[in-house]
């Protein structure tokens, strides 16, 4: 095909910066939003000339000029949306975190084997230049020996219950919102399983968790992890080697990496993008669905289900 053509499930803020970032991908166009509300749907697909409006999402997955969806619903709605896409013969992208639980990644994973469709998590992390730039100096040795990863994210969210990143019930809580990020960052630069971890956890009144902190020991180096909705955290990620580090501002969106001898810095990256950094996931994404590929090598079907264990295992410690 020579352009994927996607639809989109929501018109929520993501699929805004979804839709706008497409703008500088060259080989997928946006045919089609679908929203709850006829009336958001066409303000939407007015807003950036966008051919069809459809209420309800069943029509944009029953859409014969829609090859791929990208899912931007609230979390606990991820696993049914993304069945029925799959059922329906489209190829998916799906928000982080992409279920809420280990057993509905092992259901998608194999629906989707069997439909023979790409499937994919959407972690733009992991594909942002300048974190890729740091994976290179890290496997090319320039920081020795992995010590330690730091890394955090953090915003404060004034407890609202009836708010979904508070809402139990759509899977609120920080970790599976914003901790997804470092603990993605983490697995993507030490993905080793053998660890002992400790946990520090605290809850909201409604149960949803609002501040964890966590100590990866892995013997030979350690990683520390933030997240939570109690404050304004730096956000950045460090690398830290026997030789050097590698510093990433804002990782979860980095769009710059330095990378540092003792106190000197020896090497910085920009990746001086004209997006929000979406453009390469979904760049990535349309290449696998044009190559007949059935997941992503930078982000397997096996890293979602790392990270919901992960997840589900962090959340009953606290």
């Amino acid at each position: 095909m020579d352009l994927v053509r996607w639809g989109v499930v929501s018109a929520g803020r993501i699929s805004h910066t979804f839709v706008k970032d497409m703008s500088y991908v060259s080989t997928g166009v946006v045919t089609a939003v679908a929203a709850r509300d006829l009336d958001k749907a066409k303000a939407f697909a007015q807003q950036y000339k966008i051919e069809k409006a459809h209420q309800g999402y069943d029509a944009l997955f029953n859409d014969a000029d829609i090859d791929a969806v990208y899912i931007s619903t609230p979390h606990t709605l991820h696993f049914e949306h993304a069945k029925q896409a799959l059922l329906a013969g489209k190829h998916v992208l799906c928000e982080k975190p992409f279920t809420v639980t280990p057993e509905q990644t092992r259901e998608l994973t194999e629906l989707a084997k069997r439909q023979g469709l790409f499937l994919m998590e959407a972690m733009w992390t992991y594909f942002l230049p300048a974190i890729k730039k740091a994976k290179t100096w890290v496997e090319q040795g320039r920081i020795g020996q992995l010590r330690h990863i730091k890394a955090d994210f953090g915003y404060p969210l004034p407890y609202d219950p009836d708010r979904r990143e508070w809402d139990a019930s759509l899977g609120g809580g920080c970790l599976l919102e914003m901790g997804i990020y470092p603990l993605s960052l983490n697995y993507l630069f030490n993905p080793s399983c053998q660890f002992d971890i400790a946990v520090v956890g605290r809850r909201a009144a409604n149960g949803a968790d609002r501040d964890v902190s966590l100590v990866f020991d892995y013997g030979d180096s350690v990683s520390t992890l933030n997240t939570t909705f109690d404050c304004r955290l730096p956000n950045w990620a460090f690398i830290v080697g026997t030789e050097g580090y590698i510093a990433i501002p804002d990782f979860f969106r980095a769009s710059e990496c330095s990378l540092f001898k003792i106190d000197e810095l020896i090497d910085h990256f920009n990746d001086e993008r004209m997006g929000s950094g979406f453009e390469f996931e979904i760049a990535a994404a349309n290449k696998a669905i044009q190559a007949g590929e059935l997941m992503s090598d930078d982000m397997p079907l096996k890293t979602s289900l790392y990270l919901q264990t992960l997840m589900s295992d962090i959340l009953k410690r606290f």
